[in-house]
């Protein structure tokens, strides 16, 4: 079994926190899911933007983790209207 780094670890812990708390909320699992799996592809010696995606992804699971929080949002690019 190959050993993970600190922020291989980070992250792993990341999403079973993210995991954990959008039990709760309807519909959030799959987009939890779907984010983590997109990310995935990036490449370990990249690792500011792991990082920065790490620093985002812990905003946005203490807004999950708020009680009134009912959906997540994107920071993907809007796209063109045709």
């Amino acid at each position: 079994m190959a050993r993970h780094s600190k922020l291989q670890k980070q992250v792993l812990s990341l999403y079973r926190q993210f995991l954990r708390a959008g039990q709760d909320k309807p519909g959030f699992l799959p987009r939890i899911r779907d984010e983590f799996r997109e990310n995935s592809s990036i490449k370990k010696t990249d690792v500011m933007h792991i990082e920065y995606l790490y620093r985002r992804g812990q905003r946005q699971l203490d807004q999950l983790k708020d009680v009134n929080t009912k959906q997540l949002g994107t920071f993907s690019k809007p796209k063109a209207e045709r």
